[in-house]
């Protein structure tokens, strides 16, 4: 056996390596990829009809929404991308770690429920399609860096909740 064998039979095997080299994550790429074409293809076609006959305060919805999902979508697929790297060997996990930090993945949004509403199904689909795919990738990041998830909530500070309901009984702030 060498010695190059050795050191390598002697490493322990990468959780993250192995997970994103796995026919899993090969899935997750083509199902997010194709999100992205399908979306484009919404947007610049049948969506852009759609929009025109949207009232003010739907074509608004509209607008906010769809700046939203194509932003949620290039994240998610520059992260895709720089992941396929790492399955494809053309750089290792620690490269692609580095390379992360450019590629922020955003925490889950809240959405207005009475704006998705007014929005066209079609639309509506994509977004909830899209939220979908950002959980899985968020899920997987956390697991590949072996961190834990961020929520859109903030923890809470226990201080700073009895500072508030302290305020609050003195005729400040609300707790």
């Amino acid at each position: 056996m060498s010695e190059n064998s050795t050191l390598t039979a002697n490493r322990p095997v990468s959780f993250g390596e192995r997970l994103a080299s796995s026919q899993a994550f090969s899935d997750l790429f083509r199902s997010g990829m194709a999100l992205v074409e399908e979306t484009a293809t919404y947007l610049d076609g049948p969506g852009r009809q759609e929009s025109k006959k949207l009232d003010r305060g739907a074509a608004l919805a509209y607008a906010t929404e769809s700046m939203r999902l194509t932003t949620r979508l290039m994240q998610l697929a520059s992260w895709l991308l720089l992941h396929r790297a790492v399955k494809e060997g053309e750089m290792s996990l620690a490269q692609a770690s580095k390379e992360k930090n450019k590629v922020k993945l955003s925490p889950p949004e809240t959405h207005d429920a009475n704006n998705l509403t007014l929005l066209p199904p079609s639309l509506r689909n994509l977004i909830e399609r899209s939220v979908s795919l950002q959980n899985r990738v968020r899920t997987l990041d956390a697991i590949l860096y072996n961190r834990e998830l961020e929520t859109s909530l903030a923890p809470v500070n226990p201080v700073e909740r009895q500072l508030g309901i302290i305020k609050a009984a003195f005729g400040g702030e609300r707790a």
